[in-house]
C-alpha cells in the first residue's frame, strides 16, 4: 500500500513533504503585465514631455486659450489641464503599482482593476471632449477610436485575470 492509500498526502519514505501550493510568482502572464507597465510610464513621460507640457507654454497657450486666436475654443483650457494631470497623475500610479507588484501586497489586483477601467474610461472621456472642438475633430486620424478599443480588450482580458487567477490569487491574495 503505498503513501496516499494509507492517507499520508505529503508524506514519502517517511519523510514530511510540504504539499504544492499551485502556480506562485511574478512569473508566467505576470511578465507581460509588468511588461506593459514599464511600457506605460515610458508612453506617459514621452507624452508628458512632447505634448503636455510644451502645449503650457505661452506662446501654445496664448494661441489655444485666447479669445482673440482664430485657433480658441472655451474647451482648450480644460482639455489641456485635464489631460496633463491624469498624464501625471497616472504616471505616479503607475509607479505605485509597480512598488505595490514588487513587494506583493494584497491590494495589487484591486489596483490593477483599477488602472484599467480608468485607462479606458478617460480614453473615453478625453475623446469625447476632443470631438467637441472643430479644429481637433478634423485632425483626428481614428488613433482615439483604435486607443478606446484596444484598451477595452486589454480590460476584457486582463481584468478577469487579476480576478480569477491562480498565480495572482497564490502570489498577491494568499
Amino acid at each position: 500500500m503505498n503513501d496516499l492509500e494509507n492517507g499520508d498526502v505529503g508524506r514519502q519514505s517517511g519523510e514530511l513533504k510540504p504539499l504544492p501550493l499551485g502556480v506562485k510568482g511574478l512569473a508566467g502572464w505576470l511578465v507581460l503585465v509588468q511588461i506593459g507597465l514599464y511600457l506605460t510610464m515610458i508612453t506617459l513621460l514621452v507624452q508628458i514631455f512632447r505634448v503636455n507640457l510644451p502645449a503650457f507654454e505661452p506662446d501654445t497657450w496664448g494661441v489655444l486659450t485666447s479669445k482673440d486666436s482664430e485657433l480658441y475654443h472655451a474647451l482648450w483650457r480644460p482639455i489641456i489641464v485635464f489631460e496633463g494631470a491624469y498624464n501625471i497623475a497616472f504616471l505616479l500610479f503607475c509607479i505605485f503599482i509597480l512598488v505595490m507588484f514588487y513587494t506583493r501586497k494584497s491590494i495589487l489586483p484591486k489596483l490593477m482593476i483599477i488602472f484599467y477601467g480608468a485607462s479606458l474610461a478617460v480614453g473615453i472621456i478625453d475623446t469625447i471632449l476632443v470631438y467637441q472642438i472643430p479644429l481637433a475633430r478634423e485632425m483626428e486620424t481614428g488613433s482615439s477610436f483604435t486607443d478606446i478599443i484596444r484598451s477595452a480588450i486589454t480590460c476584457a482580458i486582463w481584468i478577469p485575470y487579476f480576478l480569477k487567477s491562480e498565480r495572482v490569487q497564490n502570489t498577491f491574495i494568499k
